[in-house]
């Protein structure tokens, strides 16, 4: 079912929306690294439904508890296990949803690829399936702050309403996570407009890893972009992925998209950064940054066609407890995402170079 990603750093999700629970196995974690659940609680905190009127009102603690692969406070090296019970599942909200499919689900492809599906929150396809990827995103991003690497996430536009100024601390202090307070008003006063009309609105995350070295990545199918491409699209409704200038470079010329590089403070860089730290593949030393175009909710309370399972024309109004934007909830998922990526193609660059594999073994 391809619920396992990464080559060396790899992460197992399992689990659905209405079962007993969700989890992760995380194996090829290095021993050593110091963990808790201390360490992971933050970004379930962060993803958790029921934190304001912009997500849905399923109220769940989504506590995590770690059940294998740390011994004393550290990793062992063996895999993790994590898992987070589902407390407060409203099954019978979903039992009409067996007879239909709902516009802009994955309600008619699963029965088409399977036969038959789990309708209760759409199973494996629910959004609740991404507290595994965060779960295993918070190890990722331990391993990754001890080698000065950070990996930052945010909101850049709802709707069309786009941040147009950038105050890291501002990104925590409002609910839709925009480091813009002026942008986070406007947008909070366009969806309330549009949860007035049932409707749903959707935005752009846009994420920035700083500190990676050059060189990380492969030149070919596993290029860092194209990993990080691949991480970002895995997760649900996502439509659209940028790096660097993204789209916007194919009406740029080479002289406007190219970075030159220059010598400063004794170190090579670059001038520029159209490229989104990535050439060749590879990461450039500077600043990687990426965006993730993520669609409306589709589940709306508004009227809307489909068809049942009879083969019947049919209109139907979505029930039970639902986002009418899944961007803020979704700005912790990009950035686990992102650090599980890096995470993995770090260490799968450790053989990458004859004289490191002698130092090491030497």
């Amino acid at each position: 079912m391809g619920s396992v990603f990464g080559r060396i750093f790899t992460v197992t999700t399992w689990g659905e929306s209405h079962g007993k629970g969700v989890g992760v196995v995380i194996d090829g974690c290095p021993a050593g690294l110091e963990l808790s659940e201390a360490d992971i609680q933050p970004y379930m905190n962060r993803r958790r439904p029921g934190q304001s009127k912009f997500s849905t009102p399923r109220n769940e603690a989504d506590e995590v508890e770690i059940l294998s692969g740390v011994f004393e406070g550290r990793t062992t090296g063996t895999p993790i296990s994590m898992t987070v019970m589902n407390r407060t599942q409203r099954s019978a909200d979903y039992s009409e949803i067996a007879s239909y499919y709902r516009p802009g689900h994955a309600d008619f492809t699963f029965d088409a690829k399977y036969g038959f599906r789990d309708y209760r929150g759409g199973g494996r396809s629910s959004g609740r399936e991404t507290i595994a990827r965060v779960a295993a995103g918070a190890v990722a991003a331990k391993i990754l702050s001890s080698l000065g690497i950070t990996v930052t996430a945010y909101t850049r536009s709802v709707g069309d309403i786009e941040i147009s100024t950038f105050d890291r601390d501002e990104i925590m202090n409002n609910r839709l996570y925009m480091p813009d307070k002026a942008a986070a008003e406007k947008a909070e006063a366009y969806l309330e407009e549009l949860m007035a009309q049932k409707n749903s609105a959707g935005g752009v995350v846009e994420c920035i890893i700083s500190g990676m070295p050059a060189g990380v990545g492969e030149t070919v199918f596993d290029k860092l972009d194209a990993e990080l491409a691949k991480a970002v699209f895995s997760i649900g409704a996502v439509k659209g992925f940028e790096i660097g200038e993204g789209m916007k470079a194919a009406r740029l010329t080479g002289l406007e998209d190219n970075d030159g590089f220059e010598y400063k403070d004794g170190r090579l860089k670059k001038t520029s950064n159209h490229a989104g730290g990535i050439m060749g593949g590879m990461s450039d030393g500077s600043d990687i940054i990426l965006r993730a175009a993520f669609k409306a909710t589709p589940s709306v309370a508004s009227e809307q066609r489909t068809v049942n399972k009879n083969g019947e024309n049919i209109t139907i109004s979505v029930k039970g407890r639902h986002d009418p934007i899944i961007v803020p909830r979704a700005v912790v998922v990009v950035e686990c995402m992102t650090a599980v990526t890096v995470c993995d193609m770090l260490l799968r660059n450790m053989t990458s170079r004859m004289d490191r594999i002698e130092k090491f073994y030497k």
